[in-house]
């Protein structure tokens, strides 16, 4: 016969240093999750002030706040991974940021810039831009790809770049219908391969501690002494090298496909070639 076993009736010690310790890893977890949403406003802190600059009529110093946004939006993300602190919300809330720093603020700088003198037709051209990025961001969410290293599409800082850089480059803008007609192309071409289909480089499988990590160092240093000697003319070539880069890829397969022997095909048997 078994009896029942008796009831623990040790008392709970209290431990104020364990509790002071759950504590405290609480609180850093939630200052490591809160750390990419904090970049996030940045990005669109600078979106934000791109626009005020560009209605004051300071396109010189409107343009390069959008650069700032780029490089935000790429250590919102990578620090999230680092971390471990992706999520949902974050996710969400870095489209909403995209959407004012790269679809409104490239679009409101290139108006004030050249798009105003065409009129009606400068304020569709900036509302095409800013429906593009919208539905690259939109797309962007719920595509589940296994190929990261590359976009589908022309990715929409890099889209708000090109317009960005042209305007830092030359911010003296464009005041009559004739001259105007290029801004267009700068909202347009953009915003037709933000929805295309074409594959362009994800940076996302750049390995930070590869085996060789002077190369990236190495990289870092001659990109960081050319932005500091010609600043200017060094991100116009980075907006629009990345642009045309895709079509560049597309060329090297084509041509790589092209130099490949074709597999040599085997002769018909004649009779009698049966040995035995």
């Amino acid at each position: 016969m078994f009896s029942a076993q008796a009831p623990d009736r040790r008392p709970v010690v209290f431990n104020p240093l364990r509790r002071r310790s759950d504590l405290q890893r609480r609180r850093f977890r939630r200052g490591v999750y809160l750390l990419p949403s904090l970049f996030t406003i940045g990005n669109m802190f600078c979106g934000y002030a791109c626009v005020a600059y560009a209605m004051r009529g300071e396109l010189e110093t409107a343009a390069p706040f959008i650069g700032i946004a780029v490089l935000l939006d790429m250590l919102d993300g990578r620090i999230a991974r680092l971390t471990g602190s992706t999520s949902a919300f974050g996710r969400e809330f870095d489209s909403l940021a995209d959407v004012v720093s790269f679809g409104m603020a490239p679009a409101l700088l290139v108006f004030q810039w050249g798009l105003e003198p065409l009129g009606r037709l400068g304020w569709a051209a900036g509302f095409v831009f800013v429906s593009a990025g919208a539905i690259r961001l939109a797309r962007f969410n719920i595509q589940t790809t296994t190929d990261k290293r590359y976009f589908v599409g022309l990715p929409i800082p890099a889209a708000a770049a090109v317009p960005a850089a042209t305007v830092y480059v030359y911010p003296y803008g464009l005041h009559d219908y004739a001259s105007a007609l290029p801004a267009l192309a700068l909202m347009l071409i953009p915003a037709v391969l933000m929805v295309s289909t074409i594959r362009y480089r994800s940076f996302k499988t750049i390995d930070l501690q590869a085996r060789r990590p002077y190369k990236i160092l190495l990289a870092v240093i001659i990109l960081f002494f050319a932005i500091t000697a010609k600043a200017h003319w060094t991100l116009l070539v980075i907006a629009y090298g990345y642009l045309v880069s895709a079509f560049v890829g597309m060329a090297k397969s084509r041509l790589r496909r092209r130099g490949t022997p074709a597999a040599p095909v085997a002769p018909d048997r004649q009779p009698g070639d049966e040995q035995g």
